[in-house]
């Protein structure tokens, strides 16, 4: 997908999970939506850096780049978010594009997608991307609401990995 699709993903990710984290439609609702929605959407288009140096859908296309990610919170207490702009714009560029992305990347440049993806200039671009992003939020939903709660307080995490020297 192109940045256009990202961010579309990434703003629909955020009103949505902002819904399923916090039910209702009241103020605490909106909080929550605003909460979330920059790290999402800069989490959705940090990937794409890699336009500007290196190879684009490999060096930031990775999974140590989203391990990084996933233990970023945990090491220093913020961005707890952002994570999921990463993993979503992975399953972007992976389910709904045509190309893949090098998921092992530095060991392995081959990259993984699946045939379900159309062309970033495609007409259907934007249908695929909102399908896709209605799965994802079912599957946040899902996760949310039987494994584990995406409201996590981490600042106990981060102490801990403090202790440990992290």
């Amino acid at each position: 997908m192109n940045k256009r699709g990202h961010v579309l993903n990434a703003l629909l990710l955020a009103l949505g999970l902002g819904v399923v984290i916090e039910p209702g439609l009241d103020a605490a609702t909106v909080r929550t939506t605003a909460q979330i929605t920059v790290p999402i959407v800069l989490g959705a288009l940090f990937p794409d850096v890699d336009t500007a140096f290196g190879r684009h859908r490999k060096t930031l296309h990775s999974l140590p780049v989203l391990g990084i990610f996933l233990a970023y919170p945990l090491v220093f207490g913020n961005l707890q978010y952002v994570w999921i702009g990463v993993v979503t714009h992975y399953v972007l560029d992976v389910v709904g594009s045509r190309r893949g992305i090098a998921l092992f990347h530095p060991l392995s440049d081959a990259e993984y997608g699946l045939p379900s993806g159309v062309t970033t200039s495609s007409k259907y671009a934007d249908l695929v991307t909102v399908i896709v992003t209605a799965v994802e939020l079912a599957i946040f939903w899902a996760l949310h609401t039987y494994v584990v709660t995406l409201d996590l307080d981490l600042s106990a995490a981060s102490e801990a990995a403090a202790g440990l020297g992290l």
